[in-house]
């Protein structure tokens, strides 16, 4: 089970894409082309996969792996300083939940 918010990460690019919940992640990523590396982060570091069933419904496949604190702040950190809005030296989180909220 996937605990909201999460971050959506599309292989090869530094920008994150922040949903508050299932409902939204679902309408947004109906629009995306997913790739295979393409993958959800959610507010406690679990990875889920974006997978589509036959009649183009999507759910969410948890994956093995799981972020750390400082690979989501490293994730955010790439994220912010793409956009050339803040310091990313003063990026700094206590929990992943955290981290992720503050994309929100």
């Amino acid at each position: 089970m996937i605990c909201w918010p999460a971050l959506f990460k599309l292989e090869g690019d530094d920008e994150l894409i922040y949903f508050a919940s299932e409902q939204e992640c679902v309408c947004e990523t109906k629009e995306l082309i997913i790739g295979s590396e393409d993958h959800l982060v959610d507010s406690k570091g679990h990875v889920f996969t974006v997978q589509f069933d036959q009649a183009n419904h999507v759910y969410f496949l948890r994956q093995n792996k799981r972020y750390t604190l400082d690979e989501v702040t490293q994730l955010i950190q790439k994220h912010e300083f793409n956009a050339a809005q803040v310091c990313i030296t003063k990026i700094v989180f206590s929990t992943i939940e955290q981290a992720v909220r503050a994309l929100g």
